[in-house]
């Protein structure tokens, strides 16, 4: 069976309502001392985060530094960003998954906000952060995490808007949190792209060590009101269950969806509905397991004329050819030198190497407004490596 999965936004709220794995009782940041943070549930003493600091550099003397520390029944999940870190704490048996997509989330939200997320960020907007933490999650348990609803109503200044004026954003309370209402726009279209990653190693003698696909639907979105989209690809599973079997067809694994899209209705028929989020977002990401023949193939030979002279060339298929001189300095090397393997970048318009294709786009709105999609697609280089011979 297919494996698909939300963003963090879906995830958290899921597990909220299935019992509660990710209970988080306090936040910390800090570098050397303590910048801010936040106790959630009281359950678990302040005090406990002295002891992170000496668990962390005795496991790292250790050689035994890993993502959870613990003390007693006190666990310490963190991350570091830039000269930060970031530590929850927690007595529960949460699920760590899940509290490191959304430390990671916090990460996010805090770039989104200040740039930068560092010490001098933290310290300048001590009021906003505060303030993130508090909407971001409520007695240990995440809350609106979309940075985009976030400053509809917390602004870059750090304050509220005013009592009697404030207004909390529908998308706070409603089902669609992802998506404001009363979005207009005087021409209506969607923009999909498709957007495939190709990872490929060969190694000397020129055959084909590993491969596989990594891809992306990204929706660039101007449509007005609260539209439903569907979007049909030329699934294989989806031409199995309706018995249509002619035609080129792919096999997706890794699916992960964003939030919008109801996994419930893609489980019974594979149709992908959803209530876009305004803007540019990614719709969805998967993987083909398949082999791959090179796009691009490479040769390259290497002479030493001598311990300060080097010719190379590269050589691409039967169109380009590269040759280089390099004079290096007169130093003898009695090692052996490494060869590392030729790296390529290249990007194709127009084309993916797995044959997916979007069969259609529907839009529907009760307003009866026509709007316009545009799909393109784009094969471009992941880990494209060919190693050398010479």
């Amino acid at each position: 069976m297919l494996q698909t999965s939300h963003s963090i936004e879906c995830a958290i709220s899921d597990d909220f309502r299935s019992g509660g794995l990710l209970q988080l009782t306090i936040i910390f940041i800090f570098d050397s001392s303590v910048l801010i943070c936040r106790n959630y549930k009281g359950d678990v003493d302040m005090a406990e985060i002295d002891h992170f600091f000496p668990l962390l550099m005795q496991h790292e003397e250790d050689g035994l530094l890993c993502p959870v520390l613990s003390r007693g029944n006190v666990h310490f999940m963190w991350i570091k960003h830039s000269n930060l870190y970031l530590v929850s704490t927690t007595n529960k048996n949460s699920n760590a998954s899940l509290v490191y997509s959304f430390l990671y989330k916090l990460v996010e939200v805090f770039t989104e906000y200040f740039k930068e997320l560092e010490e001098e960020s933290i310290q300048d907007n001590f009021v906003v952060v505060y303030e993130l933490l508090d909407e971001l999650m409520d007695f240990g348990f995440p809350q609106t995490t979309d940075s985009k609803i976030l400053q509809e109503y917390i602004t870059q200044e750090g304050a509220k808007l005013e009592v009697g004026k404030s207004k909390v954003p529908t998308t706070v309370t409603n089902a669609v949190s992802w998506r404001s209402e009363g979005i207009k726009y005087k021409k209506n279209e969607v923009f999909i792209d498709v957007i495939e990653s190709i990872n490929v190693l060969v190694n000397a003698n020129g055959s084909v060590m590993s491969s596989d696909i990594v891809g992306s639907i990204k929706l660039k979105t101007m449509l007005s009101g609260m539209p439903e989209l569907r979007l049909g690809l030329n699934d294989r599973v989806l031409f199995a269950l309706t018995g249509r079997d002619k035609g080129k067809t792919v096999v997706m694994e890794d699916v992960k969806f964003h939030q919008c899209v109801r996994l419930s209705r893609f489980d019974i028929d594979r149709t992908i509905s959803f209530i876009p989020p305004d803007g540019e977002s990614e719709l969805m990401s998967y993987r083909i397991n398949t082999h791959v023949k090179p796009l691009i193939w490479i040769e390259s030979v290497i002479e030493k004329f001598s311990h300060s002279r080097v010719e190379i060339m590269v050589k691409g298929g039967k169109e380009f050819l590269m040759r280089a001189h390099f004079g290096l300095p007169s130093v003898e090397n009695n090692e052996l030198e490494g060869k590392p393997p030729i790296t390529v970048k290249f990007e194709i318009p127009y084309f993916t190497v797995s044959g997916i294709q979007v069969r259609y786009m529907k839009i529907i709105e009760k307003s009866g407004y026509q709007a316009l999609p545009w799909v393109r697609y784009i094969t471009q280089s992941g880990d494209y490596q060919l190693r050398s011979n010479v």
